[in-house]
């Protein structure tokens, strides 16, 4: 590097997208997400790269959270309404109203 050239920037991934994505699976926790996401840039433009690096790692944190607790979520509520068919159909068989 050749000396009085600043620095080139750093790329820091924002995390943007899956923030975007978390929404659809646990919105309470993708909207940290997305607001930490959104300070990655400018804290890059203003030269502050340990800042931008900490807002992508916590975006990064609260849309994999998001992810979990929606994929568990719905696992259950899968599981619930299979069970309660199956119990449904089970039980329902065995009756008669006439």
């Amino acid at each position: 590097m050749q000396p009085g050239y600043p620095n080139p920037p750093q790329q820091i991934n924002n995390n943007m997208t899956p923030s975007i994505v978390a929404i659809f699976f646990f919105w309470p926790l993708a909207i940290p997400a997305i607001i930490n996401a959104s300070k990655v840039n400018p804290l890059l433009q203003q030269g502050d790269y340990a800042g931008a690096e900490a807002a992508a790692k916590e975006s990064k944190k609260w849309s994999k959270l998001a992810f979990i607790i929606g994929a568990v979520w719905l696992v259950i509520v899968l599981l619930c309404c299979l069970f309660g068919g199956v119990m449904g159909a089970v039980g329902g068989s065995n009756t008669s109203t006439y």
